[in-house]
C-alpha cells in the first residue's frame, strides 16, 4: 500500500462542513416517556422531612428511584410552595374518588400541611443524555448521571481539529476506492479500515460482488484485514484499489502490544470507514471481528448501524463497537447519487 497520504491545505475548511454525530442505543434515543402520577401539595414546608419518610413507607417507589420526592411549584404566586409525588395512578387502580383520605390514609400519613391531590405526568425512565434529561425535567425533577463522552459528542464536539482532518483523510480514502470499484462496475461504496494507535490504513476495499454476492465493501476489507495478519480466504489481487499492507514490528513494538498481537479477533481496536451505512449481513461480520470504532458517510435504506436496526448496541450481543455518521456526508451522498445514475443507465442501455 502506498504511503500515507498527507493532510492537505485547506483541509481545515473541509472538515467544518460536516459533523460526526454518534449513533446511540434506542434507550439513549428515545423519546422520553411519561406515565401518570398522584402528587400533593405541601401547603406547610416544615412538615416536609416527615410526609417524605411516611411516605416512602406507604409508597417507596422502588422502581421510580430517578425521580426526585418533592419538586419546588412551577406555578408562579401559587398558595403553596412545594409538590411531593405519592404513588402512581396504576398503585391505586381502584380509587373511585380523589381525595386525600383514599389516597393517604391518616393511619399511615398525618394529612397536616397538605393539600388536595392532583395528577401528574412524570418520566418512566431515567434520562441517558442530556436531551432526555432536560425534556423529562419539564415533567419532574429527576436524577441524571451523565455520560460526558455522549453529551459533547451529541454536540458535534467529540473529536478535535487533528482528528477530524485525519477523519477527513481516512474517508477520502475510501471514496477514492469507491470510485475505483465504481469504474470496473461493481456498486459505488468504498471502504478502509485503519489502527487508530499507529494511525494506519490497514486494508482498503470497494465492492467486489461483480466476483461473488457476499463481496461488500465491508467483508472485502475485513477479508483484506485477515490477509495483513497471514489468513484471509479470497484474492482481490486484480482489483488495484484492493490492498493491504502489515503493521511493522518495530511499529507494533512501539504500541507495546504483545498482548495486541495476541489478539483472537481480526480488527480488535480498529477503526471502520465507509462511505454508506452497513447492511446487517456487514454489521454482525464487523461485530464478530470485534471492531473498535465505524464511522460512516450517508446512511441506508436497509441500514443496521442506526436506520433499521442498531445492532451495534444490542445489550443481548456479546460486543458492542461505537457509531458515528455523516463523516463526508455531502460527498458521500453525492457518491450514491452517481452510482444510482450509472446504475440506472446501465439497466437501460
Amino acid at each position: 500500500m502506498e504511503p500515507q497520504p498527507k493532510r492537505l491545505k485547506g483541509s481545515q475548511f473541509a472538515t467544518d462542513a460536516w459533523v460526526a454525530y454518534p449513533v446511540l442505543s434506542e434507550e439513549q434515543s428515545q423519546e422520553v416517556e411519561l406515565m401518570e402520577a398522584f402528587a400533593v401539595p405541601i401547603v406547610n414546608k416544615k412538615e416536609t422531612s416527615r410526609l417524605v419518610r411516611e411516605l416512602n413507607s406507604l409508597y417507596p417507589l422502588n422502581d421510580l428511584q430517578h425521580l426526585k420526592r418533592v419538586r419546588a411549584c412551577k406555578e408562579k404566586g401559587s398558595p403553596h410552595p412545594l409538590e411531593v409525588l405519592v404513588c402512581l395512578v396504576s398503585e391505586a387502580p381502584h380509587m373511585k374518588l380523589l381525595s386525600l383520605h383514599s389516597l393517604l390514609p391518616s393511619g399511615d400519613v398525618r394529612h397536616d400541611g397538605l393539600g388536595d391531590p392532583f395528577v401528574v405526568r412524570v418520566p418512566a425512565r431515567p434520562p441517558l443524555t442530556r436531551p432526555q434529561f432536560e425534556l423529562a425535567s419539564k415533567h419532574w425533577p429527576t436524577s441524571f448521571h451523565e455520560d460526558k463522552q455522549v453529551t459533547v459528542a451529541l454536540r458535534g464536539e467529540l473529536f478535535s481539529s487533528p482528528q477530524k482532518a485525519a477523519m477527513h483523510m481516512y474517508m477520502m480514502s475510501a471514496i477514492a476506492a469507491a470510485k475505483a470499484g465504481g469504474e470496473m462496475g461493481m456498486e459505488v461504496v468504498g471502504a478502509v479500515v485503519v489502527n487508530p494507535e499507529t494511525q494506519t490504513v490497514i486494508a482498503m476495499g470497494h465492492d467486489c460482488r461483480g466476483d461473488h454476492p457476499l463481496h461488500h465493501a465491508v467483508i472485502v476489507c475485513i477479508d483484506l484485514v485477515a490477509r495483513s495478519q497471514g489468513g484471509g480466504f479470497y484474492s482481490f489481487d486484480r482489483y488495484p484499489a484492493c490492498r493491504f499492507t502489515s503493521e511493522a514490528s518495530d511499529t507494533l513494538e512501539n504500541v507495546a502490544d504483545a498482548e495486541r498481537r495476541s489478539q483472537p479477533y481480526i480488527c480488535t481496536g480498529y477503526d471502520l470507514y465507509v462511505t454508506r451505512e452497513p447492511c446487517v449481513m456487514c454489521a454482525m461480520a464487523l461485530l464478530h471481528s470485534r471492531i473498535g470504532r465505524v464511522f460512516y458517510g450517508t446512511t441506508s435504506a436497509d441500514g443496521a448501524l442506526g436506520t433499521k436496526f442498531k445492532i451495534h448496541s444490542q445489550r443481548d450481543l456479546n460486543h458492542r463497537f461505537e457509531v458515528y455518521k455523516g463523516v463526508l456526508s455531502n460527498q458521500c451522498e453525492n457518491l450514491m447519487r452517481s452510482g444510482d445514475n450509472i446504475q440506472r443507465l446501465q439497466e437501460h442501455s
